[in-house]
């Protein structure tokens, strides 16, 4: 079950909130970008950015010089992820949305230190974007482990939100002649564009031809 907290305890339709732990990976494993909103230099500032899941615990990462992850070692953060699956039209402007599945994350980051675990977490976050990836390219070297920070984030203290179905319209509004329902949204890979300098003879791995969107 996923914690209840003052600020993962939805106030505003309740009916969309999930407690189960599961829904919670399957929207943080489908997704490839996350949004880290920090406060810094006392403004805030959310930032796309990639990430991994290892168990309950989510990494980012970037420069040991990025102002974002400074600020993330330093007071809360809030980490979003969101899936547009569709816009909802109704017969009246007032009910009009849009049918998706989001989940926050509230807590303070922590660096990782330990080389193993960032090793783990660096492997992780590229495992997200290109499943299979890790195991097909060179690894980091040491130089570029140094210029490179990673922070873990507990998912302990999580929210879930999902929308779905067709518009709800007032009782009043469904005889009006007006075409209403779901316009669905759907995402899916193109075919693959060499690099310009790609030596002659390598094919596509399979692990990217290959891919489908993880939904």
């Amino acid at each position: 079950m996923l914690s209840t907290t003052a600020r993962t305890t939805l106030r505003r339709s309740k009916d969309r909130a999930r407690t189960d732990r599961a829904d919670l990976y399957a929207i943080l494993d489908a997704g490839l970008v996350c949004h880290l909103g920090v406060l810094a230099g006392g403004s805030p500032m959310v930032i796309p950015t990639a990430y991994g899941r290892i168990g309950d615990t989510l990494y980012l990462h970037g420069s040991t010089g990025a102002a974002s992850l400074r600020a993330a070692l330093r007071a809360p953060v809030c980490v979003t992820v969101t899936h547009l699956d569709g816009v909802v039209l109704a017969r009246s402007a007032f009910h009009h949305s849009v049918n998706y599945r989001s989940a926050m994350v509230y807590g303070l980051a922590r660096l990782v230190d330990d080389p193993e675990e960032r090793l783990a977490g660096l492997r992780a976050v590229t495992e997200q974007l290109a499943p299979g990836q890790w195991d097909a390219v060179r690894l980091p070297d040491r130089k570029e482990t140094a210029a490179t920070a990673v922070v873990a984030l507990s998912l302990e203290e999580a929210s879930v939100k999902v929308r779905q179905g067709p518009p709800k319209d007032d009782e009043e509004d469904y005889d009006l002649p007006v075409w209403a329902g779901v316009l669905p949204l759907t995402v899916s890979w193109g075919a693959p564009e060499p690099d310009p300098r790609l030596a002659p003879g390598i094919p596509v791995p399979p692990h990217i031809g290959n891919r489908r969107p993880r939904l």
